[in-house]
């Protein structure tokens, strides 16, 4: 396959602070200053730290090269202020870089804001024609696939309305269709989509997907990284304006989550009593996936919670458990041994949730040791925090999937009879 987009040694400078005083002579005040390295005298008391930004460059994107095959769908992911957006406003000749070369072959199709083109006060149907010229589409061109956009963007009873009284949905689902439809060779998408529902969100990432199998090139910028996984066959990882990792898109996703990841796999307390009254002391805990201690587990692989407790009293009657919790504070389950008299000593307890059984996002886990069965002896909230994600792509739904856990259930179809089907 031949290169469609060079990217070659790319860097975006900004400067900060303002871009001029109010006549020449404070932008002379200001430069004289600067030359002598003198603080700005025009700033007002409190601003010193904005006055020596003043002037200052900040680097966007930072020698940045990377090339794109014809029909490659390539995921860019990073951080929010990694240089994403400018990254692509660079692609789409919005802006242009400080220093380096792009090169480009073929037609580009944008969409990076929410309705960019779109002038407020007129109809969708005014802005469909207005916003497809601005692409590239010629009037016949439009006026052909006019029906054929309005449709893909269910938005039919309100074509003739003023786009200002859009909500943002409706402007992201007309917007989006004027760009799919111009059949460009390139298709460069920012984080827009985020702004639909679920149902349309799957339709754009459909209508991606068969812009690839068309042979055409798709830039795909997102937060969500199931739809990375599942759309790209290679991606970008940004962060601070360099590329950071590039490959495969489960690698390049994993090793984002890795990097991102606030979560802690394994924890010591040493030292720590952690008790009240001295009858168990917690030691270590960690999560484990594939017999490594991680905190950034494979959705499709097991995981291990283990944590090191110490009998402090001999013949104690103890029992240990977990309470998993998911992003939003929410209990999903909790999980322990039965009591059993134990001596002195350290013990290790240990539990694993299979593959496929949680669904992906951000998960904490509580631990507790309890003596009696009744007497809580040590609490532990948020011990361990470790997060679930894709480790490669599925077919069939790619938005969000709903719930804290997604096992792999055993569904069976079973042919009816119509005398039977019709009880």
């Amino acid at each position: 396959m031949s290169t469609v987009i060079s990217v070659e040694n790319i860097s975006k400078a900004y400067r900060l602070g303002t871009i001029g005083g109010a006549d020449l002579s404070d932008d002379f005040a200001r430069w004289w200053a600067k030359m002598r390295g003198r603080p700005d005298p025009l700033a007002k008391i409190g601003e010193e730290h904005h006055a020596r930004l003043m002037g200052e460059d900040f680097w966007a994107l930072d020698d940045v090269s990377f090339d794109v095959k014809e029909g490659e769908v390539l995921g860019i992911i990073g951080r929010n202020g990694a240089g994403k957006s400018t990254l692509l406003k660079i692609l789409s000749q919005v802006t242009a870089p400080t220093s380096g070369e792009v090169k480009i072959k073929g037609r580009i199709a944008s969409l990076l804001e929410v309705g960019t083109g779109f002038h407020p006060d007129l109809t969708g149907r005014e802005n469909v024609f207005l916003n497809g010229s601005i692409l590239g589409m010629t009037k016949e061109e439009i006026k052909r696939k006019f029906d054929e956009i309005v449709a893909f963007s269910e938005i039919e009873e309100f074509i003739d309305t003023p786009v200002k009284r859009y909500s943002s949905g409706m402007y992201v689902r007309l917007a989006f269709a004027v760009a799919a439809h111009l059949e460009p060779e390139i298709l460069i998408v920012d984080e827009v989509l985020a702004v639909g529902d679920a149902q349309f969100q799957q339709k754009c990432v459909g209508k991606m997907g068969q812009a690839s199998r068309a042979g055409r090139t798709v830039l795909f910028v997102s937060h969500n990284l199931s739809v990375v996984c599942s759309l790209c066959s290679r991606a970008l990882l940004l962060d601070g304006g360099r590329i950071t990792s590039e490959g495969l898109a489960a690698d390049v996703v994993s090793a984002y989550v890795q990097s991102s990841a606030t979560s802690k796999g394994e924890v010591t307390w040493d030292g720590e009593p952690n008790s009240n009254n001295g009858r168990l002391r917690l030691g270590r805990a960690r999560t484990l996936s594939g017999g490594q201690v991680t905190a950034n587990v494979h959705i499709d692989k097991p995981l291990a919670v283990q944590y090191d407790f110490e009998v402090l009293r001999a013949g104690l009657n103890v029992s240990t458990s977990i309470h998993l919790h998911d992003k939003y504070g929410t209990c999903v389950l909790a999980s322990g041994t039965g009591p059993r008299v134990l001596e002195s000593g350290w013990y290790r307890h240990s539990c694993v949730f299979p593959a496929n059984f949680l669904n992906d996002g951000r998960y904490t886990i509580s631990i507790l040791l309890i003596s009696d069965i009744t007497r809580f002896e040590v609490s532990v909230p948020e011990a361990l925090s470790f997060v679930v994600h894709e480790a490669k792509g599925r077919e069939g739904w790619l938005g969000e999937v709903i719930g804290c856990i997604r096992p792999h259930l055993q569904w069976e179809e079973i042919p009816l009879e119509p005398a039977a089907a019709n009880l």
